[in-house]
């Protein structure tokens, strides 16, 4: 009898712990990824050692227990449908009609040398039972699907859930030092010479105790510039959204272009996001228009980004590089913000497209000046923008 097929310890942890949630048990993205390094250890070649391994990566609590044996049962136990083997006297009992017993921690784990990861049979089935068949032991959810889908395909309300997930999305740059200090009692190199003064004061002027300093850390400043023009409009409302995320919960400063630059910090900072993206739509008189790529970056390095905005700054341009304006027009923009900006991280919905390379325009001269160059085409590739910003 053939080898059932191969499951991959992530879709395997994602289809349970996607179960384990929709029936009330707190799962993270955290405890799926654990789950599925604990399953490239200890293979799933029977229900015993899959079970321990789902129980320990998954419960906290005792309290758990229950809703975590149903839903294993039902996962794992309930594949088939009983009227397949109805009328059949010679046929095993099925699964789903066994009691459940929990069973007992194994105490020994599959040999090193197992081979490729086999996917698990029919419970209380042995190798040489007939009328075993393939399983899928995980689909991919609705939310799953979405994460990997383009903006651009999506529909207005899958957008409309969409967009929440967007605007929760945790923008966290890196930690600066900062020219402020605070004292410490640790050892520093810095001596704090006014505590030390004010201490001496109460010990009739002798600094019996020296007091050390040590400069603060604060995260860099995050600024977004996002392009609204025609062209990027299948992803401007999915854009907006991380924007008013950002400026809402990082402090970060929002910019929008087209033609011409605004601002929208002060319309983006109210924590309602429809009366945000309303406040942003009102502002912008100029979207879906043509693109100055050139002129937007270098009117905010001229009016914002020499005053302080862009200095240590982490900036994140939100742009499909098509420009009207001269490639080398682009290029010194990109270079003036260059020397001002710590990280520079571009992020282009077109970079997702079979055989794309930014080959000519805008994209082109600007990709040489670019830390990192991500798609965000999908939440998914928004993920790898958030780890693109944290990058020290």
């Amino acid at each position: 009898m053939a080898e059932p097929p191969a499951v991959a310890p992530g879709p395997l942890a994602v289809g349970l712990t996607t179960a384990l949630h929709r029936a009330g048990l707190p799962t993270t993205p955290q405890r799926t990824a654990r789950l599925a390094r604990a399953l490239q250890l200890v293979l799933p070649v029977d229900r015993t050692a899959l079970y321990w391994t789902c129980r320990v990566a998954l419960v906290t609590d005792h309290a758990q227990l229950p809703v975590f044996d149903a839903v294993f049962s039902a996962v794992f136990d309930g594949r088939l449908d009983p009227a397949d083997r109805r009328g059949d006297p010679t046929a095993p009992p099925s699964a789903g009609a066994r009691p459940r017993v929990r069973p007992s921690p194994p105490d020994h784990r599959p040999p090193p040398g197992a081979g490729e990861q086999r996917a698990i049979g029919l419970p209380g089935a042995e190798d040489g039972e007939e009328g075993q068949r393939d399983v899928v032991l995980a689909a991919a959810s609705t939310e799953e699907r979405l994460r990997h889908t383009s903006f651009a395909e999506l529909t207005d309300e899958e957008l409309a859930g969409l967009r929440e997930l967007v605007r929760r999305l945790v923008l966290s740059t890196p930690q600066r030092r900062s020219r402020r200090t605070r004292p410490t009692r640790r050892r520093a190199d810095r001596l704090d010479l006014r505590r030390t003064v004010r201490a001496a004061q109460r010990s009739g002027g002798d600094p019996v105790r020296l007091v050390a300093a040590t400069r603060r850390t604060q995260p860099r400043r995050l600024v977004l510039l996002c392009d609204v023009s025609g062209s990027m409009e299948p992803y401007t409302r999915v854009y907006l959204s991380l924007l008013q995320g950002a400026v809402a919960v990082a402090r970060a400063e929002a910019f929008v272009f087209s033609t011409r630059l605004t601002r929208l910090t002060r319309q983006l900072a109210v924590r309602d996001p429809d009366q945000a993206l309303a406040r942003a739509g009102a502002t912008g008189p100029d979207w879906a228009g043509g693109t100055r790529l050139a002129e937007g970056i270098g009117g905010f390095v001229a009016g914002h980004g020499r005053r302080g905005l862009a200095r240590g700054a982490v900036v994140v341009v939100l742009s499909d590089g098509w420009a009207t304006d001269d490639p080398e027009d682009v290029a010194a923009a990109m270079r003036r913000l260059r020397r001002l900006a710590h990280r520079i991280v571009w992020v282009n919905p077109r970079k997702a497209a079979p055989g794309y390379a930014p080959l000519v325009g805008g994209m082109a001269a600007a990709l040489p000046l670019v830390d990192a160059f991500v798609s965000g085409h999908s939440l998914a590739a928004l993920e790898q923008l958030a780890a693109a910003v944290a990058e020290p």
